[in-house]
């Protein structure tokens, strides 16, 4: 029967169901004619409850508050006008611009969705409007986004280290490392193209010039600073960060840039609610599901199996890569890690792998995953803002695409790239 879920799942999906009504539906009616008389249909909202009910949670909505916030105070502008300053001179300026404002904001919102909306609206047409590429910009703004989930504050993080028992602070502090050596390559794939297709640059910012919008972009830029001084020396736990962050966007917002008014409120909030109630509805949504697989023992099933495939160790983790490469292209991250950890938690054990290092690796490929069509979340948020079929985005985001397979490899042969931050200093 749990076949028949599966298969239910994914046909519900490509008929074009929210993932998480599909994910209700077909484990619903998993239960009902589970083998042995069924399931107490009761289960299906006790599996819903159970899968938000965790106090780390709190932290999705005050990181998602805060960059709503920031979005409406003036932050973004401002930070594109400090990246421009500081990389405009560099090939391809836009591009660059976009990657460096999407790092800044990486540490401010976490979201990926949030980060490609408000960067790829104010660099997109610009980018069009200077003869980039077709797919192109929105290629760029896709793959910076990307950022988001790997660097502090992350969601999918947070939402990790809850199923696996880790510490949200640890795993924050692993993927610093990543998304820098990630940026890197974006950045030099965006030069090397800006070399063939003669993109432009701009003359590059005198010292005075640099100073003075730094000066005015300073309370943007100290946000993400905060959040990692306050995490990486106890000052702050990961919910207390989450709830600093967003009390220190409201004032920055309301009192320093002045161009969140009090009127707007109502709005940023409701914005905000509405984000954080599809992250926790597929949180919960994938409650059901995941009690039938466990229930199913098909998360035993797929772990033995892969665990047989090779006495290697490297052959066993390049083959959960491949699976998670495959998952990401049908399944958005977050009902994705619900789903497939149960089967793959057991397998890092195995493998005697530090369970920060593999859960980046998990992560990474998941996150990778948003740049991957079908389902590519990304691909799809910049398709809508830049009005461009995917066919061209595609195309575009490929070298970008092996840069991240690049780093996966990187992190999974090198453990102190994900390991050596965490260890610092306790």
């Amino acid at each position: 029967m749990i076949l028949f879920s599966v298969v239910l799942f994914i046909v519900l999906i490509l008929v074009g169901l929210d993932i998480g009504f599909a994910m209700i539906t077909a484990a619903m009616i998993g239960m009902l004619f589970k083998g042995g008389g069924g399931v107490d249909i009761v289960q299906a909202p006790l599996s819903m409850l159970g899968g938000i009910d965790e106090t780390a949670l709190v932290a999705i909505p005050l990181f998602i508050l805060a960059g709503e916030l920031m979005n409406r105070g003036g932050v973004t502008l401002r930070l594109i006008n400090w990246s421009m300053a500081m990389v405009g001179h560099m090939r391809g300026s836009l591009s660059q611009v976009s990657l460096t404002t999407n790092l800044v904001m990486a540490g401010i919102s976490g979201s990926a969705v949030a980060d490609a909306s408000a960067i790829g609206t104010a660099m997109i047409p610009s980018m069009k409007n200077e003869g980039y590429r077709r797919g192109y910009p929105e290629a760029v703004v896709a793959c910076g986004a990307m950022l988001g989930p790997i660097l502090p504050p992350s969601i999918p993080m947070i939402v990790y280290a809850v199923l696996a028992n880790l510490s949200i602070i640890r795993l924050f502090l692993a993927g610093i490392i990543p998304g820098f050596m990630l940026l890197a390559g974006y950045m030099a794939i965006c030069a090397w193209q800006a070399r063939r297709h003669g993109y432009k640059s701009r003359p590059r910012a005198s010292w005075p010039e640099r100073a003075k919008v730094t000066r005015a972009s300073i309370w943007a830029l100290l946000m993400p600073v905060l959040i990692i001084v306050g995490i990486r020396f106890g000052l702050l736990t990961d919910t207390e960060a989450a709830a600093f962050v967003a009390v220190y966007a409201l004032l920055v917002g309301l009192a320093v840039y002045r161009e969140l008014k009090i009127g707007e409120l109502g709005s940023a909030f409701y914005a905000a609610g509405r984000t954080m109630a599809v992250v926790l509805f597929l949180l919960a949504a994938a409650g059901p599901f995941s009690w039938l697989i466990s229930e199913s023992r098909i998360a035993a099933t797929i772990a033995k199996s892969i665990l047989s495939i090779s006495e290697e160790h490297w052959v066993v983790l390049l083959t959960v890569n491949v699976f998670l490469i495959l998952v990401g292209k049908i399944l958005e991250p977050l009902p994705a890690m619900i789903i497939t950890l149960p089967a793959l938690l057991p397998i890092g054990a195995q493998l005697g792998m530090d369970p920060i290092q593999y859960a980046m690796i998990l992560i990474l490929n998941l996150m990778t995953g948003m740049l991957t069509p079908p389902v590519g979340i990304l691909l799809f948020v910049t398709s809508a803002v830049g009005r461009t079929p995917i066919g061209p985005i595609v195309r575009e985001v490929i070298p970008f695409f092996i840069w991240s397979l690049i780093v996966l490899a990187l992190i999974c042969a090198f453990p102190p790239l994900t390991l050596w931050l965490p260890g610092q200093g306790g």
